[in-house]
Formats: structure tokens, C-alpha cells, sequence
């Protein structure tokens, strides 16, 4: 019999008796995890790539802390360069005494005659309206909101609200507003108005922290230009406070706020493919003890010891890629729930993923088949035929010191690739296994000191057995509980995770300093 027809046929009989559920759910899960945030990650890459201009507001833009000087305005104009300025800044926005007087904290944005100059601006003239395509921003006198602040404030389209010392008509509701990034200031609610209104609401005072942008579009050549001649101005410290936002660079709120979301999946990947590797490591070794009696009858039948480790390892190969295929159809669906969770965060259409993340989930499932499975099924085909008549001949063996090598080499590696950087994997690699080293040595200590603690006369025949039982096989015993203590500890992190906790201090560096992130954390208390 050859080694394709015999592995082809024991694999169908696994499967149906449930020896393999393990070791596919195992990879499958594993797969997924990994292929869900590289499927998000690749189509967040390719629409950022795609949609950059947009999503920047400009080819280049100057964002400084200060208004930039009128130098900068003429720079764009003498290379032929399109240009807008705008400012944002967070303040309340606040109903007339007739419609309740109702506050609510706002990021004010500021623009002039030529925004939007890239990117997309749409509104409705009502809550229920179509959406149109804004071509320029609203008129003086004039302010358009979110939503939100019309049902926070009680007011509607028509109505008027207070921005400091201006009475202002509402007159359209944003619908999407494509150059607006991220950040905690970011996600309230904006209201939009000219820049020639700005002087009347008399809110900026020396300590108001205002962000100008002076965006331009153009000739590449100049766009080059203008950004080499701030790079220099920034350099020479003549220009502080200022930072160049391009196309290579993007935004910095919004690549930071994704950075930070893909991270948060890698790490949760990560940990996914460590419990998937204990889970395969612990199905295989499962799986080859409820197979040594029908492999001793295969070796009584004539079947070759090359014969039978083939058969296994096609075995072994054709189950890691089903489940990888698995696997890869629920990441796919999976990283669906991402993007519907960051929808606010970027309001554009993602494109389609590409074959990357697929040859990764499929990798992934082969790598945890072949290094963490394999080693232990292999030593089925060393079965000798004499176990028919003695039980005791032929079990599964520890692994040895090369096998466990090859595994943790493994394990490294996946970490590595999950995460998507050298220096987060190898951190996270260097704690799990120092976990795990953790966990063995009070295993082994454990079952040092049961054997000599519980002896005949002091403690009953159930318990003198069951240490007996631990003693015999001490190795056994230490992977097995080691095992268990690193998937609740996996599952433990993941559930923290989940739950999103952070503290003041990482609050407070996202959103830049103390003051910034006060009300969130009173939000947070609440």
C-alpha cells in the first residue's frame, strides 16, 4: 500500500472519530486570529496609500502651533501652489437661553474661502436630506455641525448657537469630512465655520491651544520644494512649532491611533497562536497515544516504517491546510468586525485585501502542524510490531532536546510574524517563555515535594497512588500543568484586553498632556 492511499484513508478515519478535533480546531483558531488583523492591516494600508491626499487635506501641510507668517502663504503662491489655511481648536458651543441654553464641548474648525482643497466634504441641509458635495466651506455667518450637537444642544437646522462672543446660524449638518484624523479632541463632535467670523467669537486667548494647517497641492516638483524648504526651516529652528505633514509621513493623530488598534490585534494574535501551539502540541502527543495499537497492527500487516511515517506526515500536512483554509474563511469574516468598529475612525472605503495575508494564514497553519505536531506523530512509525502481545512496548516518548529547540525556535518565529515586528515579538516571546520556565520549575517542585511529603502511614492508599502515578512520569506531569498554568494565563490576558483597560498614564501620553485627557478620565470614572 502506498504512503498517499494509506495517509488519505487514516486521515478520512480521524477525522470521523474525532482523533484530529484538536489539532484542527487548534490551527484553525490560530489562523484565523492571525489572518483576521493581516487582512484589516493590509486593506488599511492599501486605503490609507490609496486615499492619503485625501485623508491629509493636501499634498503637504504645515502644522504649527502658531499662525504660520505670510511668507509661507507667498512661498505656495510663487510655485504655483494651491493653498488653504485652517485652524481647530476644542471649545463649548452653547443654545440660546430660548432653546435651553444647553453646552457642549466641540472642536471648532476654521476655514477660509479655499477649503476643502483636497478630499471630500458632505452635507445635508437636513437630518433625513441627501447628501451633497461641498465645494467650499460655509458662508460667514454661518456654521455647520454634527449631528450630535444638534440633539445635545436641542436644536435644529435653522436654529442659532453661541460660539463665545458670535451668534451664528446653523445652515447644513456635516455628513463626512474626509481630512479630519483622529485623536480624543478629534472625536467630539465638530462644528465648522468661516474664518472671517473667527475675530467675533473673541475665543482665542494667549493660552488657547489652537492647531493651524496650511495645506498645498500642486506640481509635484513644487510640492517637493515647499516641503524641503520647511524640513530646512525646521532644522535651523527659524520655524517652531511646526511639523510637515506628506503623503510619506500621513497623518500623525490618525497613523498613531491606528498604530496603537494594531498593535492591541497583533498582541492579541500573538497570544492566540502561543495557546494554539501549546493546544497542537498537547492534541498531537494526544493523538499518537490513542494510535500506537493500530500502528503495531500495521507493522504486523507488513507496512513499512518508511511507509507509515509518510502516510503520517501527509496525514498531519492535508488536516493543517484544511484548517487553514478554515481558518482563513473566518479571519476573513472576522476582520469585518474591525472595520465596522473603526468606521468612524476613517470614513472611506477600504479596497479589497490582497493574497498576502492568505499565504501568511496558510504558512502559520503548516509552520504549527510541522513543528509542534509532527516531531510527536512521527514516533508512530517506530511502533514495533511486538506491541500486539506487550502494551508496554512502543509509547510515546518526551521530546527530545533538538525537537524541543526546533519548537521554541518555532514558537519564536510565529510570535515574530503575528506581531508584525522584531522588537514587540521578541518581547513578547521573551516573556511567554520565561512564563513558561516559570510555571515548569513549580511544577517540578511540586511533584518533588509530593513524593516526599506523602508517604504510606501518613496519608491514605487514593493519595499515595496518585503521587506514585505523578512521580512515575514527572516529566509528563510538569508539560501537562505548565500547559494549563500558560493557556489561563493566555485567556486571563485576553480577557484584560478585551476589556480595554488603560491608565491615566497612557491617557494621558495619547492625548499629549494632563489637561488634555482630565475629562476623559472624569468620563472614564463615571
Amino acid at each position: 500500500m502506498s504512503a498517499w492511499r494509506l495517509g488519505w484513508r487514516m486521515t478520512r478515519q480521524d477525522l470521523r472519530a474525532g482523533e484530529l478535533t484538536v489539532l484542527w480546531l487548534a490551527v484553525a483558531l490560530a489562523v484565523a486570529a492571525l489572518s483576521a488583523v493581516a487582512f484589516f492591516a493590509d486593506r488599511l494600508q492599501g486605503g490609507l496609500q490609496r486615499d492619503a491626499r485625501s485623508l491629509l487635506g493636501g499634498d503637504a501641510v504645515l502644522r504649527m502651533d502658531q499662525a504660520p507668517g505670510p511668507d509661507w502663504v507667498a512661498a505656495a503662491q510663487r510655485l504655483g501652489l494651491r493653498h488653504t489655511l485652517w485652524l481647530s481648536f476644542p471649545t463649548m458651543a452653547r443654545a440660546t437661553d430660548a432653546q435651553g441654553a444647553q453646552t457642549r464641548l466641540v472642536a471648532l474648525k476654521a476655514v477660509d474661502a479655499n477649503y476643502p482643497l483636497l478630499g471630500q466634504l458632505q452635507t445635508r441641509s437636513a437630518a433625513n436630506a441627501s447628501v451633497v458635495e461641498a465645494k467650499r466651506g460655509p458662508e460667514p455667518g454661518t456654521v455647520w455641525v454634527e449631528a450630535p450637537v444638534l440633539d445635545v444642544l436641542g436644536i435644529a437646522v435653522g436654529d442659532s448657537l453661541w460660539l463665545g462672543d458670535a451668534l451664528l446660524t446653523v445652515t447644513r449638518t456635516i455628513a463626512l469630512e474626509s481630512d479630519r484624523g483622529g485623536g480624543f479632541v478629534s472625536f467630539s463632535p465638530r462644528v465648522m465655520m468661516n474664518a472671517a467670523d473667527l475675530a467675533r467669537t473673541d475665543l482665542i486667548q494667549p493660552a488657547s491651544r489652537v492647531t493651524y494647517r496650511l495645506a498645498v497641492a500642486g506640481a509635484p516638483s513644487g510640492v517637493r520644494t515647499f516641503q524641503d524648504a520647511v524640513k530646512q526651516a525646521i532644522q535651523a529652528q527659524t520655524l517652531r512649532g511646526a511639523q510637515l505633514e506628506s503623503l510619506e509621513e500621513g497623518r500623525p493623530e490618525t497613523t498613531q491611533t491606528l498604530d496603537r488598534a494594531r498593535d492591541f490585534l497583533n498582541l492579541v494574535a500573538m497570544l492566540t497562536v502561543v495557546l494554539a501551539a501549546v493546544a497542537v502540541g498537547n492534541g498531537a502527543r494526544h493523538f499518537a497515544q490513542s494510535r500506537l495499537d493500530a500502528c503495531a497492527l500495521y507493522r504486523v500487516l507488513g507496512v513499512a516504517q518508511r511507509t507509515m511515517a509518510r502516510a503520517f506526515a501527509l496525514e498531519l500536512l492535508w488536516v493543517g491546510l484544511m484548517a487553514s483554509a478554515l481558518g482563513l474563511v473566518l479571519g476573513l469574516a472576522l476582520h469585518q468586525v474591525f472595520v465596522s468598529l473603526l468606521a468612524g475612525l476613517l470614513q472611506v472605503r477600504l479596497p479589497l485585501p490582497g493574497l498576502l495575508p492568505a499565504a501568511m494564514g496558510l504558512g502559520l497553519g503548516v509552520v504549527l502542524i510541522v513543528s509542534f505536531g509532527l516531531p510527536t506523530v512521527l514516533q508512530l512509525a517506530q511502533v514495533p510490531p511486538l506491541r500486539v502481545m506487550r502494551r508496554d512496548l512502543g509509547g510515546v516518548r518526551s521530546a527530545s532536546v533538538a525537537v524541543l529547540g526546533l519548537g521554541v525556535l518555532s514558537l519564536v518565529g510565529l510570535m515574530v510574524l503575528a506581531a508584525g515586528s522584531w522588537r514587540l515579538g521578541l518581547i513578547s516571546a521573551a516573556g511567554v517563555l520565561g512564563a513558561g520556565l516559570v510555571f515548569a520549575g513549580v511544577a517540578w517542585a511540586a511533584v518533588w515535594a509530593l513524593q516526599r511529603v506523602v508517604r504510606p502511614g501518613r496519608f491514605n492508599v487514593a493519595w499515595v497512588l496518585a503521587t506514585r502515578t505523578l512521580a512515575a512520569r514527572p516529566a509528563l506531569a510538569v508539560v501537562q500543568v505548565g500547559s494549563v498554568a500558560m493557556g489561563l494565563m493566555i485567556i486571563g490576558k485576553l480577557l484584560g484586553l478585551a476589556k480595554g483597560e488603560f491608565n491615566e498614564a497612557d491617557l494621558i501620553q495619547v492625548t499629549d498632556s494632563e489637561e488634555d485627557a482630565k475629562p476623559h478620565l472624569e468620563g472614564a470614572a463615571k
